[in-house]
């Protein structure tokens, strides 16, 4: 679809580009009528070249404005999300935490054994 739209430009480029030729080649005066009528503008053939290539031109940077704005906004609502995400997780992490008894050691590990144990070792049978 990309490849479309480039060589859409440029057929629009050469166009514009051919226009251009002629309106150098004939300098003629052109009347655009303005809107209501109120009258009308006199141009010269490449000054209306020109304004209509700007016209063009700013109408195919408006078509551009509404995906950027989808992006933007995915993008904030992705941001959003994700902290709401992390502040749920952290919320879980505290109250699982919180709801764990600490390990206080008892009385009797604290005091030290008297009597020494030994490792329990496996004997063979010709040992002295």
């Amino acid at each position: 679809m990309r490849l479309v739209s480039f060589v859409q430009v440029l057929l629009l480029l050469a166009l514009a580009a051919y226009l251009l030729l002629v309106a150098l080649e004939n300098p003629q005066v052109v009347r655009l009528p303005l809107p209501f009528g109120r009258g009308e503008l006199s141009l010269p053939v490449g000054g209306a070249v020109a304004l209509f290539l700007v016209t063009g031109a700013v109408y195919a940077a408006l078509l551009f404005v509404p995906p950027l704005w989808n992006v933007r906004a995915k993008r904030r609502r992705d941001v959003r999300e994700r902290s709401a995400l992390e502040n749920r997780l952290a919320a879980t992490l505290q109250a699982r935490l919180g709801a764990m008894t600490p390990a206080h050691p008892s009385a009797d590990a604290e005091q030290p054994q008297t009597g020494t144990q030994l490792p329990a070792t496996q004997t063979s049978g010709n040992q002295p």
